[in-house]
Formats: C-alpha cells, structure tokens, sequence
C-alpha cells in the first residue's frame, strides 16, 4: 500500500495529488496506482487486464539482459505511391518515428531466454498501429532467413492492426513474402514460436501470426481478421461472448494456450527447451 502512503504524505504537505500517478483500468474500470501496475509488468493488480507495452519494453521483459542485438534498424519506409488521405502518408512516418525512436514497426534481432539463443521480431502498436508495410515484411523475412542461417528458433510477437493501407498492394504483398520464408524456417526443421498480444488483426493475423508451430496469447488479446463490430454489421448477428478473444479462441482450438505477461518468459523457455533450443549462457 505504498501508493496510499505516499498520496497521504503529499496531502499532509499541502501538496497538489499528480494526476500522473494513476490510471483508469479499461478491464475494470477502477482507478489504480500507476507505479503499482508498471511494477506488475502493467497488468492490472485488480483485474488482470494486460495493458499494451512499447516493443522495448517487450524485449527488455523477455530477452536476458545484455543479450540483445538489433538488426536493420537503419530500414525506413518510402511513400511510393504518393498516398495522402486526410494526411500525407510520409507526414505520418516522420510523426510515428519521431513518436517511437523507431524506423518502422518491428524490431528484429537475437537475443537469449534463459540462456537459449533466438532470433525475435517484436511489434510497436504505437507506429501506426502496429501496421506491416513492405519495411516490415522486409525485416521479418530477413529474421526468418537468419533463423536458418543460423540454426536458431524464431519467435515473433504480433500486436498489429494489419497491412498499412497507405502502401496498399506493396503491404499486401508482404502476407505472401513473410510466410515464404516461414515454409524455410518450417523445412530446416527450426521452431517457430507466434505470441499474439492485444491486438493482432487484419493481415498480420491473416499471414505469419497463426502459422506458428506453437501459439500463444496474452489474456483478453484482440485476435482475428475483421474486428467483432465489423463482423456484426455484415452478418447482422450477435456475436458470442468473448469473440475474438484469447480466451474464447483457445477454448475453440484455434490457438494452443493463453499466458500472463509475468509467466511468459518461463514458458517461452520450457517450450524452446522441448524443441531442443542450446543453453548458450545462464550469464
């Protein structure tokens, strides 16, 4: 109850209360001590809901410490066809990169879980929502190449609202590309390894996101094509309780568990364990 505390203590020193200090649960609506949920791997103390993290973040939770070795962060995304809708498609790239630090919306790399060697992709939702144009697919391809090359299991986790609509065909094309080059990591008999975080839709839901040899998803994650709202409005129907949602997915077969943020590292490692991943350094 170091929250109560400290906001006692600011009251007794005739303090303004930081409004910064807390933030409103969207699982449960309550109001909790943000130092509190950033200690639980932001995920709600009260409900478990599992709040959207930076793709550092991700990595900083996943891969050993020091471990971590980016490639082709240098890649940036053109704007061939000129795309402009309310906005300039390449106004939006320098915003976003200005917004992330990033060039595009995946980080790729090696790094070690427990000590097992792997080669990951993680996605930035806050880069144009996580969206895979043809610098995205690029660099999954080339993760996935390294992959064989190098003898290691690829594990890629998703948080996308799909193909960026503003390099139309050219993002579309990236579906086909990146599960090319999972049939060779599939061939060299090498694992791979899908998370799906909230939310993982659109085409990145309809390529290499499902066609892991294990997947996985966080609690309540958004997972599917067309977004529920979408759905109803063509079928004219009710959607069940829990459509679309990891819970409901895993309990229909379509994805294999569902894991909490804090147990995910473990459980990544037991799995890569099984497939034979090499304890290069506990170090």
């Amino acid at each position: 109850m170091g929250w109560i505390r400290e906001t006692l203590s600011r009251v007794k020193k005739g303090k303004r209360i930081d409004q910064s200090l807390w933030v409103k649960c969207p699982g449960c609506n309550e109001i909790v001590y943000k130092k509190e949920v950033e200690r639980n791997l932001k995920v709600c103390p009260k409900c478990n809901y599992h709040f959207r993290i930076s793709a550092r973040e991700r990595i900083d939770m996943l891969i050993d410490k020091g471990t971590f070795r980016e490639y082709d962060s240098g890649l940036s995304p053109l704007d061939p066809l000129k795309f402009k809708d309310t906005e300039k498609y390449r106004d939006r790239l320098v915003k976003a990169q200005k917004k992330t630090g990033m060039k595009d919306a995946v980080i790729c790399g090696e790094g070690r879980i427990n000590g097992i060697e792997v080669e990951l992709c993680v996605f930035e939702f806050g880069f144009l929502g996580g969206s895979m144009g043809s610098v995205v697919g690029e660099k999954i391809t080339r993760a996935a190449e390294r992959s064989v090359d190098k003898r290691l299991p690829l594990v890629i986790v998703s948080c996308s609202g799909g193909a960026r609509m503003q390099e139309s065909i050219l993002s579309l094309m990236q579906m086909a590309k990146t599960c090319a080059a999972l049939t060779k990591v599939s061939d060299a008999g090498l694992p791979f390894i899908s998370v799906l975080s909230d939310p993982t839709t659109g085409g990145v839901s309809a390529s290499f996101a499902l066609l892991g040899d294990i997947i996985i998803a966080e609690p309540g994650a958004l997972i599917g094509f067309a977004g529920p709202r979408v759905i109803e409005q063509t079928i004219r129907q009710k959607l069940p309780e829990g459509f679309q949602r990891a819970e409901y997915l895993l309990e229909h077969g379509f994805i294999d568990m569902v894991v909490d943020r804090k147990e995910l590292k473990e459980r990544l490692y037991k799995i890569l364990s099984l497939f034979g991943g090499q304890n290069v350094s506990k170090t």
